[in-house]
């Protein structure tokens, strides 16, 4: 039986070892509720996927995505937390302590619960993504745009996300071009009209990436894009349509220096589910009203990416880890109060 299985309660157990669990597991580890922080299936979370950080305060010359990662897992490591590479597939969480069972069949008990599993940005399957995905690919707009002052650019995609990544591009591209694969976008009226009156931007129609070109020491360098007068031309070269179909995909390569992908992300919270923990229809966990990661269910808490659909950055992700295990230690200490024996009234003088 492993020192976390059912026989162990934890004070506090992290979902999570992105920058929002690991500023949780350094605050709850300085506060000596000595955290088990469960990696997940990619330990660090999006943050590794992305080469240079300059935004993230403390650090004027900027820092790698993976140098910060270690970094914070080597603080919260020197206070105490404990790591384990692990994913948890299901939790119970109507009777307590929590336990959460975790996909190689063990189990752990906790008190408090900080989920900060994150969420994952969609990505759409074109040949070189996985190779060049934080080397001139990115999902993230925000983080990474400064980095391609003078490309062109493409972003992929037709709602609001590809919208705000588009304009948002254009303030250090020479050119943005949205890839979308049909003919009307999806994004709401205002945002759509922004970017079709913007003088940068530019949308291919009824197009698709296929292909990434570059490598990790160049970066990107050109893209091949599919087109079919239809739309959706991946699903004409699948086969799922005529295969004369497929004959009519127009292809063309196009020279560009940065691809961003605005197709969405997926909050990872598949194993809450079936709890009473609320989940907005997006899929993201939801907090209590006001300044707080509180959720639905006394002692579980939500930080990072994995409850904020908005914002999406590496410090508000740390804010929010801390403010989880502040929340989590107040909690806990609560608890621990209710549950000590009252004393009884002394007996009335005569």
């Amino acid at each position: 039986m492993s020192e976390d299985s059912t026989a162990t309660v934890r004070d506090v157990v992290i979902v999570g070892s992105g920058v929002a669990g690991l500023s949780a597991a350094v605050y709850a580890a300085r506060a000596d509720l000595d955290p088990l922080v469960l990696e997940g299936p990619e330990p660090g979370g999006q943050l590794t996927l992305t080469t240079d950080v300059e935004n993230y305060l403390g650090f004027p010359e900027g820092v790698g995505g993976m140098e910060l990662i270690q970094r914070g897992k080597a603080q919260a490591e020197r206070f105490g937390a404990d790591f384990r590479h692990a994913a948890v597939e299901d939790a119970t969480l109507e009777d307590r302590p929590f336990e959460l069972e975790l996909a190689n069949g063990d189990s752990v008990r906790t008190r408090a619960l900080i989920v900060a599993t994150g969420a994952s940005a969609r990505w759409v399957g074109a040949d070189g993504e996985d190779e060049l995905m934080g080397y001139g690919v990115s999902t993230c707009a925000t983080c990474d745009g400064a980095f391609h002052r003078g490309d062109d650019v493409l972003v992929i995609g037709g709602g609001d996300s590809a919208m705000e990544e588009a304009l948002f591009l254009a303030k250090f591209a020479d050119s943005v071009t949205v890839v979308h694969r049909r003919d009307e976008l999806r994004a709401s009226d205002i945002m759509a009209e922004r970017a079709r009156d913007h003088e940068k931007i530019a949308v291919r129609w009824n197009a698709e990436l296929l292909a990434i070109h570059g490598s990790r020491e160049d970066g990107v360098t050109g893209a091949t894009l599919g087109s079919h007068p239809d739309g959706h031309p991946t699903e004409k070269l699948a086969g799922s349509a005529a295969p004369e179909a497929a004959t009519e995909v127009d292809r063309e390569t196009v020279d560009v220096g940065g691809i961003f992908y605005g197709v969405g992300h997926v909050p990872n919270t598949d194993f809450l589910e079936d709890t009473a923990v609320e989940l907005a229809d997006s899929g993201h966990l939801e907090t209590r009203e006001g300044m707080t990661t509180e959720t639905a269910v006394e002692g579980v808490f939500g930080a990072g990416d994995v409850m904020d659909p908005d914002y999406r950055q590496a410090v508000t992700s740390a804010g929010t880890g801390s403010m989880a295990a502040l929340d989590a230690e107040a909690w806990l200490d609560a608890e621990s109060t209710r549950s000590e024996p009252q004393s009884a009234d002394p007996a009335p003088s005569v």
